[in-house]
């Protein structure tokens, strides 16, 4: 509902508080009731100003992404924001001053609600963030933040805002210039209308006479030093990959040159293109929904009451176990962090303070809160240590007798309800449970290197777990602020599996005399954070071969190796070029300066005298991930389409713009992606053998 009250002295409020939704959203429905609403303000001559407000505890939230995954036409989609377009402009040109008080989050098309207003005053609040997030769903931010942001700004400062997609608090907005004024809780609304009362004859700088941009329009001597390079940023930071940030600057390059009305025409083409383009639903479905879904525990098992584990126990004072126990001190958690002997446990929660101490430095985080947090945690090496703890975190090393070793011991200490999760990132939880006494209270809590930084915790179910200890596992995951998704127990689960499938290809390239620099900058320019060869140096080679001796141990033979395999053992056991840790890889890595590819890596690897097409090689990194993960649904290692796409961009940073590894499959065509596959089968062997067309469509559905 929007409603108008009007009071004695002529102050219209205008307040968004939508039924049945937490937020304030912007659809066909609420938009056409606030249009209602403001003509009729605009239109009554008792009123002297206007406030737009919220009765809810944020502003208004912006759009309902959910009309962005509907399969509409442009003559469906763009009489909408054309309408808005109209809407704002007679917000700005109607007569009457209007005034935002923002009492909350005012993000995307709300905060462009706000910019259409000629004042906006925010309520002191340190939690409040407002800004212009479209980008990084894909989308340009057409309820005309492509053409008043630059307007306010200036051309520099308005591009970098509209591409960064940051959330600003009030006080970083105030200083920005896109809030005019912060004011208490209790006296906000008081501000705002004195304003409205203060300046009857308000108006938008660009519609006074002899506006002129700040610092310079589109033609002049800054904007054509401007644009270019922009530009040229835009395409280094997208490779193309993203279509909203060429639209962004085309929107502001195009638009800027015009009125503001023409400005928002133009706009209004653009968005209606990124609302229809794959790249866009792609995103705004895995990016927005299905992580929220996942954050929410939508794959929490019913009927199990919500649990919160307040006493944490640690198994291995290492790099993951001491990451375990900062985050989760830092969410009032009482950690004990063992290890072998004290002196390696206290080394662990140094490991744990380093972080935090760098946020202290930065003024991030006061001491005194680092002080509470490293209290939180207690070095042992006794297993009497444990008494009383809820759940118990196993992280030593990937070694199956260590960790039988110690989830007996520990198991002796706990109580009977307690529940016991490894860290383990590729062993099945099922074997390792062999060695508990309670199986239904086992499980794989799987994260990732770095733990204070990486957002994913893979929650792995093994054969035997109970419906309770998965619910239990993901209310801690929740608690310590990660996104969980819920996978079934198999080698590597999912999410080492399939980054495996990325990391082996790529080595199988250089083994086939692709050069190696061309190997890592597709991978860049394809939209993964780093290139195989550098990956598998980060995280050693020395233990992706122990890995995956673990796996031909335990298969037999059953165990299909990967022509990857002789070039690690030539680097681990010849060479001894272990990866980064040794200094030495498939990259140089000197301890004072940058990295670099090891320049006799040609003496081992006759190169091709012909190199293949960067299409081919980002086809090979991208297919061989998604053809893994689709052989993950087929023996339900995962359960369904969106927790293999949260897990991929969250947990190895598969490319946004794909949506995801599954959804990648749609991106390129069901079919399309099946055919290509079968040419990469017939050129590199096997492991590119898709299954069938109708087969890939109901597995990556």
């Amino acid at each position: 509902m929007i409603e108008t009250t009007l009071d004695a002295d002529g102050i219209a409020t205008i307040t968004w508080n939508i039924p049945d939704r937490p937020v304030n959203v912007m659809n066909e429905t609420t938009m056409d009731l606030f249009r209602q609403e403001v003509e009729k303000v605009v239109a009554d001559d008792a009123v002297r100003g206007v406030i737009v407000t919220s009765g809810k505890d944020d502003f208004i939230a912006g759009a309902d992404l959910d009309t962005f995954l509907e399969d509409r036409t442009v003559d469906e989609i763009l009489p909408q924001f054309l309408m808005f377009d109209r809407l704002g402009r007679l917000m700005e040109t109607g007569g009457k001053p209007f005034v935002a008080l923002i009492n909350g989050h005012a993000l995307g098309g709300g905060f462009e609600t706000a910019l259409c207003c000629h004042y906006r005053v925010a309520v002191d609040n340190p939690k409040t963030r407002v800004g212009l997030p479209e980008v990084t769903l894909g989308v340009l931010p057409g309820g005309g933040g492509t053409q008043r942001v630059p307007r306010m700004l200036g051309l520099q400062a308005g591009l970098k805002m509209l591409l960064d997609g940051r959330k600003y608090t009030v006080d970083a907005a105030h200083k920005m210039g896109l809030i005019d004024q912060i004011a208490p809780a209790g006296q906000s609304m008081a501000v705002a209308r004195q304003w409205a009362l203060d300046n009857p004859d308000a108006t938008q700088p660009w519609d006074r006479k002899g506006f002129r941009i700040p610092g310079g329009a589109v033609q002049s001597p800054s904007g054509l030093q401007l644009f270019p390079a922009a530009n040229a940023m835009g395409r280094e930071k997208s490779c193309g990959n993203y279509p909203a940030v060429q639209a962004i600057l085309s929107c502001v390059y195009e638009g800027c040159q015009t009125s503001i009305d023409v400005g928002l025409r133009v706009e209004s083409k653009y968005l209606v293109n990124m609302i229809r383009s794959p790249v866009t639903k792609a995103m705004v479905r895995t990016g927005f929904f299905e992580m929220a879904n996942a954050r929410k525990l939508k794959a929490r098992p019913e009927g199990v009451p919500k649990s919160r584990v307040d006493k944490l126990g640690i198994l291995g004072a290492g790099m993951m176990g001491a990451g375990i126990a900062g985050v989760s001190s830092g969410a009032g958690i009482d950690v004990v962090l063992m290890d072998v002997d004290q002196d390696s446990a206290e080394a662990g929660k140094v490991r744990a303070a380093t972080p935090l101490e760098k946020r202290v430095r930065q003024g991030r985080m006061r001491a005194d809160a680092l002080a509470a947090q490293m209290d939180r945690i207690t070095a042992s090496a006794d297993y009497e240590a444990l008494d009383g703890r809820d759940l118990i975190i196993e992280a030593v090393f990937e070694d199956r007798a260590l960790k039988a070793d110690v989830t007996a011991k520990a198991q002796a200490k706990i109580a009977d309800d307690a529940i016991f999760a490894s860290n383990t990132s590729t062993l099945p939880i099922t074997s390792l449970a062999e060695a508990s006494a309670r199986p239904a209270n086992f499980i794989g809590i799987h994260f990732f290197s770095p733990v204070e930084k990486m957002p994913l915790v893979e929650i792995i179910r093994g054969d035997e777990t109970s419906d309770e200890t998965v619910a239990k596992s993901l209310d801690y995951v929740q608690a310590i602020g990660k996104t969980p998704i819920v996978v079934n127990d198999g080698r590597g689960f999912f999410t080492s599996r399939v980054f495996a499938s990325f990391v082996m290809e790529g080595i199988a390239m250089l083994k086939q005399g692709v050069a190696p620099v061309l190997i890592e900058n597709v991978a860049r320019t394809a939209g993964m954070p780093v290139g195989p060869l550098e990956v598998v140096d980060n995280t050693s080679l020395s233990l992706l071969l122990s890995v995956r001796r673990q796996w031909q141990k335990d298969l037999g033979d059953a165990y299909e190796g990967h022509p990857a395999e002789d070039v690690i053992e030539l680097f681990v056991e010849t060479l001894n070029r272990p990866g980064r840790k040794a200094g030495k890889g498939f990259y140089d890595w000197p301890e004072n300066d940058q990295k670099r590819l090891w320049p006799d890596l040609s003496e081992h690897f006759d190169r091709a005298a012909v190199q293949p097409e960067a299409g081919e090689i980002k086809r090979r990194l991208l297919h061989i991930q998604a053809l893994e993960a689709l052989r993950c649904r087929e023996e339900d290692v995962v359960t369904n389409r969106a927790d293999a796409d949260v897990g991929s961009i969250l947990g190895w940073g598969f490319p946004m713009y794909t949506g995801g590894v599954l959804s990648w499959v749609h991106q390129v065509g069901v079919e399309s992606f099946a055919n290509e596959c079968a040419i990469l089968a017939d050129a590199h062997g096997e492991r590119f053998a898709p299954p069938s067309v109708q087969d890939v469509a109901a597995l990556a559905a």
